[in-house]
């Protein structure tokens, strides 16, 4: 069987561009090179290299993170070029990185979210006003990017504009929203027009961290991650049916991860990925073994929906 030629994109400009790199390297050993020739690209600095070997790529695995490469515009330049990608196309990949948009979208398809604010950089924002909305704790995050980067959970009123502060550094527009406590859970979705739902994946960050941040995500053992979740039946079904219809609400497209708490019987969505972390070790591959599929099985999976999505496509 001939191999497929197939454009690793990893690195990137944003924020989160040293996770990009340990993910694309890890990716890249676990591709089967019986079935691929891997031509890497580091999307920083290798683009015009990536446009002159266009005509001999299959296909494109994207393993960006963040602005510039999980918000659609690595995906239309894949599109002019003609190159198929895993994952959501432009339109599911800029609305997945809007919080503000996705939210408005998960709440007109009956999805539960968390209260919220909507606030500016040239807002006068009334941090008593916001308080007596949404009560304490509260989250402050950016409404682009990932990662948890700019996010923060305040405790009291005085603290609200060190947040707001910290938040606008990586943002123009800030979500305040209810702090909801339960049990932090994702579900993980596959597919391109028949779904399947994974494993429950429960989140369990150490004492020290409040919340699933930066340091819980990519630091070995500051987390625990528990699949499938220590849920009843009933309330997995239900997280994979809300991790579907967000898949769903957002146009996704491959496969995606949503993030939800899980508060006495009732979840609430909070985000979703359009390109979650693609380590062997990440949330996303997890559920897939408990599945049934290996990282290298995983990827061979991705690969092959986003050809059938293109060919779709151009019929």
């Amino acid at each position: 069987m001939k191999k497929l030629t197939l454009a690793l994109l990893y690195g990137g400009v944003s924020s989160e561009r040293e996770v990009s790199l340990n993910s694309g390297n890890q990716v890249f050993e676990a591709l089967d090179k019986e079935k691929y020739e891997v031509l890497r690209y580091d999307t920083k600095t290798d683009l015009p290299q990536l446009m002159a070997d266009a005509p001999r790529i299959d296909a494109a695995l994207i393993i960006l993170h963040g602005l510039f490469g999980e918000d659609g515009t690595v995906q239309g330049l894949l599109d002019l070029l003609g190159i198929p990608y895993q994952g959501s196309g432009v339109l599911g990949s800029a609305i997945a990185m809007n919080k503000l948009v996705s939210k408005q979208l998960y709440q007109h398809a009956g999805i539960p979210i968390p209260s919220y604010i909507v606030a500016r950089r040239r807002d006068s924002i009334d941090p008593k006003m916001c308080v007596q909305r949404l009560g304490l704790p509260l989250v402050v995050k950016p409404v682009e990017g990932g990662s948890s980067v700019g996010m923060s959970i305040i405790k009291s009123e005085e603290s609200l504009n060190s947040a707001l502060e910290l938040a606008f550094e990586h943002d123009r527009t800030v979500l305040l929203e209810a702090y909801i406590t339960g049990i932090e859970l994702t579900g993980g979705v596959i597919g391109n027009h028949d779904l399947e739902a994974l494993p429950i994946i429960e989140i369990i960050p150490d004492k020290n961290h409040e919340f699933f941040d930066y340091e819980a995500k990519y630091v070995a053992g500051v987390s625990q991650e528990i699949c499938p979740a220590r849920i009843d039946e009933s309330l997995s079904e239900k997280a994979q049916t809300y991790a579907k219809m967000a898949h769903n609400a957002l146009s996704c497209k491959g496969y995606s991860r949503t993030d939800m708490i899980l508060k006495g019987k009732e979840i609430y969505v909070l985000e979703t990925n359009t390109i979650p972390g693609m380590t062997a070790t990440s949330l996303l591959p997890q559920a897939a073994a408990v599945a049934g599929l290996n990282f290298s099985q995983l990827l061979d999976k991705l690969i092959q929906l986003g050809i059938e999505e293109h060919s779709a496509s151009r019929r």
